[in-house]
């Protein structure tokens, strides 16, 4: 039996830099902005903040010369604006051949009929809704300056632990009892944590990397705020999963950039927005609206 590709939904304005054509959008209107598109459809469209994870993803096919990574396009244009995104899409060499095309709608109801195993975009509600339907999920920051991954043809992928890999549980205590008492129920559960919405997208992401014998064109990196002696259960925690990450740093508290930037990541998935601010000077930054800290968010807000 065939084994299911690794399948990455993107949205259009994650995957190319739509900043003008929203602009006008904006400014002028839905008319306005399908007469500019038509206009412009021979034009391709520059790289988004999600285009250097997709072309490397994708070239994970070419190296295994199997189908082993799907990226599908989901949009709010219409198909007669689209026009433009799948031209753009060929003029860069993506193969990218499945699309939904929403009509000002959102497409995250197609997510789980497309079998995605991880959703990318830059609306936030889109995001939210991906989340709450158990898809892994994060809305790409704009970052000012390239990925410090780009230069490297190895896709390098950075995850925060609580609330991405693993469950909020634990941080649940560290907001409502604080540092001491989070360190002491660390120290002292025997059980694994459980898994967080990212779970399932790094399980698929380890199965793709034991097809290659070496040189294996995928990195990934746990990048954590924990220190001693709260990382001995984030260890245990991914022995039991057998899912093996190729780094873990665990920084006690310190500010995670020069560590990213030190580590190259294409995207670094993060559920505090304030992270993932300061990430995107340095990385693209993918923020997933989950657990206990972005509940007491929208409460505050």
């Amino acid at each position: 039996m065939s084994r299911k590709p690794l399948t990455v939904a993107i949205s259009s304005r994650a995957l190319f830099d739509l900043h003008e054509s929203n602009r006008i959008f904006e400014a002028e209107g839905l008319e306005a902005y399908r007469r500019f598109q038509i206009e412009h459809e021979d034009r391709a469209l520059k790289p988004g903040d999600g285009f250097v994870f997709v072309e490397k993803l994708l070239n994970i096919n070419k190296l295994l010369d199997k189908h082993r990574v799907e990226v599908i396009l989901l949009s709010r244009n219409t198909a007669d604006t689209g026009l433009r995104i799948f031209n753009s899409i060929a003029a860069h060499g993506l193969n990218i051949t499945r699309a939904a095309f929403c009509g000002g709608e959102s497409p995250y109801r197609y997510i789980r009929a497309f079998g995605c195993d991880l959703f990318l975009s830059t609306h936030a509600t889109d995001v939210g809704h991906a989340l709450e339907h158990g898809v892994a999920a994060a809305t790409l920051l704009p970052a000012p300056g390239r990925s410090a991954g780009a230069e490297s043809g190895q896709l390098r992928l950075a995850f925060d632990g609580d609330a991405v890999l693993f469950s909020d549980t634990s941080e649940r205590v560290f907001q409502e009892q604080g540092l001491e008492a989070f360190s002491a129920a660390e120290a002292a559960a025997a059980e694994p944590l459980e898994g967080g919405p990212f779970k399932s997208f790094l399980g698929a992401l380890h199965s793709l990397q034991q097809e290659f014998d070496q040189d294996c064109p995928i990195r990934t990196a746990l990048i954590t705020a924990r220190g001693a002696p709260a990382h001995e259960r984030v260890i245990r925690t991914l022995r039991a999963w057998n899912i093996r990450l190729d780094e873990s740093l665990f920084l006690g508290g310190m500010k995670k950039t020069a560590f990213l930037k030190a580590f190259g990541a294409d995207v670094f998935f993060d559920d505090q927005t304030q992270h993932c601010e300061s990430a995107a000077t340095e990385v693209t930054a993918g923020h997933v609206p989950h657990g206990v800290r972005n509940e007491n968010r929208k409460k505050s807000a």
